[in-house]
């Protein structure tokens, strides 16, 4: 995929927006869902897309839109930092195949990283366990 090609109403971040495929929820607002990834690079891989746009990365955000976005993934970075205390805190963004982008929905990886540990690959093996997902998930959304 080149860096314009259209946009996939089908992918699979606009089925979770429209709740058509489940998700496990850290908040959701009229700005953005963030949500677990399903195949962590680390404990509390968090996702933050946004909502009504048909954005397939940055370059494609509407400018009015952005400020709001980015305040949404501020606040939950913030978030995965004060509930899982990580040593530093990986928030990253590819746009285009080349760049790593696999879902053509605009979205940010906020991954929590500890001294020592090495991040996993993702999507390498099965997808992570929900209900671990989901504890984790409730222990960054109480800090929204």
């Amino acid at each position: 995929m080149t860096l314009h090609d259209s946009y996939d109403p089908d992918n699979i971040f606009a089925k979770m927006l429209r709740g058509e495929v489940p998700c496990v929820k850290v908040m959701e607002d009229d700005v953005a869902l963030a949500f677990m990834d399903i195949f962590p690079q680390a404990e509390g891989h968090t996702l933050v897309v946004p909502k009504d746009v048909e954005a397939r990365n940055l370059l494609e955000m509407p400018d009015d839109k952005l400020g709001p976005y980015m305040q949404r993934v501020q606040a939950v970075t913030r978030a995965v930092e004060k509930a899982l205390k990580p040593d530093g805190i990986v928030v990253t963004q590819f746009n285009g195949a080349p760049a790593g982008q696999t879902v053509y929905h605009l979205h940010f990886h906020i991954i929590p990283r500890r001294e020592g540990e090495s991040l996993r690959r993702h999507a390498d093996g099965g997808p992570a366990d929900t209900d671990s997902l989901k504890g984790i998930a409730d222990r960054i959304a109480a800090f929204l």
